[in-house]
């Protein structure tokens, strides 16, 4: 039976009543507003019924369950309901291979066997914050009048446009800018993000020209427009190096609306530790959701990165599994407490250090104090203070 909690506050001759009820293990709080001050909850059973009686002398009765069931639907309905982010681009951009070496694990070599997508492709994918990602074909018109926009577009967090590099990048330069007009007119919370991809196939001096070439005509499209600083941001990206995950990391960083909370502790763990650098990683895709303010260098997120790899490819050999049988002991609940921690040193002149704060989050920072192994029992307590902190912040993400 869930234990009931209700409120009531009274506005002129309504009435706003609260309690809260177990859905799927989560504790949610549920509002009504009421001509009836006092509305009596009956749980029967695990799906708990409901009846509803009135101070007017009315007899209606409410068959049991009803409101309660109604009131199940629309919250499972809200979670299930997880951000989104969009993969756009012309045909052959490469936006699958993309959404399969990042979340699905592919080896970048075969993503030439993938074939071209001719359907919308969605997933969702489990980790840190649940979330949806959308593969659209590129060969669709989606500003066609007749086309459902809003099944596409509404409740997107985040458009995604995969540029190659390669290609004569002028006609989808023009469907960007296109799109990114139409649906700033209906849809102005979207943040647009331009992966100018397979990077890696130019020189250096060309690869510069590229880059600033789109973004300059981008821009110029936009202007003329009438759309001036709107929220674009642009990434050089592979999917042959950690270019893909990098850029991804900063995409997802604009969804999370605890970011500037998450950089403030890693700065405040960075000066007490002396860490020459933090990040917060989400284990499974190698995308870091938050760092410290120091500016990011990618050879120091390709390290840790590589080290995150080593970590999980050993605990699943010689790992505790939380589901196994020995759950209930207190050795179990001890360790899942404290969270796996893991340093190695002598990498390059640094120590790299590890701290599990979830199953799917880890901390993890780079070193250059020469006595970090003495100060290891300090570093051991403010790392795991942090941990606590940021399971409490992490709850509201």
């Amino acid at each position: 039976m869930t234990k009931t909690t209700k409120n009531t506050h009274q506005v002129s001759h309504w009435y706003l009543l609260s309690r809260h009820v177990d859905l799927d293990g989560r504790g949610v709080p549920l509002w009504f507003i009421s001509g009836d001050k006092e509305v009596t909850w009956v749980p029967q059973d695990a799906t708990e019924s409901t009846t509803s009686t009135s101070t007017t002398g009315d007899n209606e009765d409410h068959r049991n369950g009803d409101l309660n069931s109604i009131v199940k639907q629309i919250y499972r309905s809200r979670y299930e309901q997880k951000p989104r982010l969009l993969l756009m681009g012309l045909k052959r951009s490469g936006k699958t291979s993309i959404s399969n070496v990042v979340f699905r694990k592919m080896t970048p070599s075969d993503t030439i066997f993938l074939d071209t997508t001719t359907t919308i492709q969605k997933d969702a994918t489990h980790t840190f914050m649940d979330f949806q990602i959308w593969d659209l074909p590129g060969q669709i018109d989606y500003l066609d009048p007749s086309f459902d926009a809003e099944s596409i577009f509404g409740g997107v967090g985040a458009m995604i446009w995969v540029l190659d590099a390669l290609d004569n990048y002028m006609e989808t330069v023009g469907r960007l800018t296109d799109t990114i007009v139409h649906l700033q007119q209906s849809y102005p919370s979207i943040k647009y993000s331009v992966f100018i991809h397979k990077i890696d196939c130019l020189t250096e001096d060309l690869r510069e020209d590229t880059v600033r070439d789109i973004t300059q005509r981008i821009a110029d499209d936009l202007f003329d427009a009438g759309l001036e600083n709107p929220p674009i941001s642009y990434h050089s990206t592979s999917i042959f190096d950690s270019s893909i995950f990098e850029a991804f990391s900063k995409v997802m960083q604009g969804l999370v609306p605890q970011l500037p909370l998450l950089e403030s502790l890693l700065n405040t763990i960075s000066a007490s530790c002396h860490f020459e650098k933090a990040y917060l990683f989400d284990v499974i895709s190698k995308i870091y959701i938050a760092s410290d303010t120091t500016p990011v260098d990618f050879r120091s997120y390709e390290l840790c990165s590589d080290y995150i790899n080593i970590i999980v490819d050993l605990s699943e050999v010689y790992g505790w599994h939380q589901e196994s049988e020995y759950d209930n002991s207190q050795e179990a609940e001890a360790l899942q407490a404290q969270g796996a921690e893991s340093y190695v040193g002598n990498i390059k002149g640094c120590t790299l250090y590890l701290r599990e704060i979830n199953r799917n989050l880890s901390f993890i920072a780079i070193s250059k104090d020469p006595n970090f192994a003495k100060e290891k029992a300090l570093v051991d307590y403010n790392v795991g203070t942090l941990r606590d902190t940021l399971l409490k912040v992490l709850d509201y993400v």
